[in-house]
């Protein structure tokens, strides 16, 4: 097999800390080529961290978010990091969901070729995006990235569009969801009360926690947290180094308490059906 590449899509700074930063950070040290593409420059997220909340970071927040991504981007061990050079479309019937240049507003296919060269000049085997149901937190910019994401898959393997780019086609042979699994934040849950801490999940919460999909493949994160943790620290407009949400746990005992990153297997390689859970994301090629 060609040289292994795992190709992830996220839609703004600080996404790739939050999902799926362990299981890269493993990879990468495994010799697998990490490749992040970032959709947006995040310019309409708020600033959640009150220390870092003043003019002169405001006045300068796609820079400062950019900063935060090429540090986190060190930290977990991605080779590669590019933008996909469109504007944060923040929530719908905001005022920058309306601007022209978001990517909410952007032209699928004009934005999905941006993806499909990538594609063709890494050649992965892997791609994590987002999932195609995303009742929890339907984001504009979540939803598109699915859709850019496929649709830039479509178009990276039509030897038209490869030709027109002096490349051969290439198929992306396995497609994942990030998943935020209910039992891991029971997991979690449980992990606080058994430490006498306050847990950050309510009952509310919990009850409501429903699974879009179930997690077909599960990758051991053991003595990576701390990288994911370290990553998300360094995104610190947008991440409270006071949030139990993220920093409530010690990196040892979140690692006890769910051990995994959970994905779900959208697109696989013709005839493949895992044996039960996976536990690689190149298994089958």
């Amino acid at each position: 097999m060609e040289k292994r590449v795992i190709l992830s899509v996220h839609a703004h700074p600080d996404d790739e800390a939050s999902k799926g930063a362990a299981l890269i950070a493993r990879y990468s040290d495994s010799g697998v080529r990490t490749v992040l593409v970032t959709a947006t420059g995040g310019e309409a997220g708020d600033i959640l961290n009150p220390a870092m909340d003043t003019p002169a970071v405001r006045d300068d927040l796609p820079r400062v978010r950019a900063d935060e991504l090429a540090e986190a981007v060190k930290i977990i061990g991605y080779h590669r990091a590019e933008m996909l050079g469109y504007r944060d479309s923040g929530m719908p019937e905001s005022e920058a969901n309306q601007d022209p240049d978001c990517l909410a507003r952007a032209d699928l296919d004009e934005a999905a070729g941006r993806l499909a060269r990538i594609i063709l000049e890494e050649r992965p085997q892997v791609m994590l995006t987002y999932p195609e149901i995303q009742r929890r937190y339907p984001h504009p910019d979540h939803i598109r990235v699915f859709e850019v994401s496929m649709r830039a898959r479509e178009l990276a393997a039509d030897p038209v569009f490869a030709a027109g780019e002096g490349e051969r086609p290439h198929l992306v042979a396995k497609v994942y969801y990030h998943l935020w699994a209910p039992e891991r934040m029971h997991a979690l849950h449980a992990k606080f009360l058994e430490l006498g801490k306050e847990s950050p999940y309510s009952p509310e919460w919990l009850a409501n926690a429903e699974a879009d999909y179930e997690a077909t493949t599960k990758i051991d994160i053991t003595g990576f947290h701390a990288r994911r943790s370290a990553a998300l620290r360094a995104h610190a407009t947008q991440i409270d180094p006071e949030s139990r949400h993220w920093f409530g746990l010690s990196d040892a005992e979140a690692e006890e308490a769910y051990p995994t990153e959970d994905l779900y297997l959208a697109v696989a390689p013709e005839g493949y059906v895992p044996q039960g859970v996976e536990e690689d994301v190149f298994a089958g090629l």
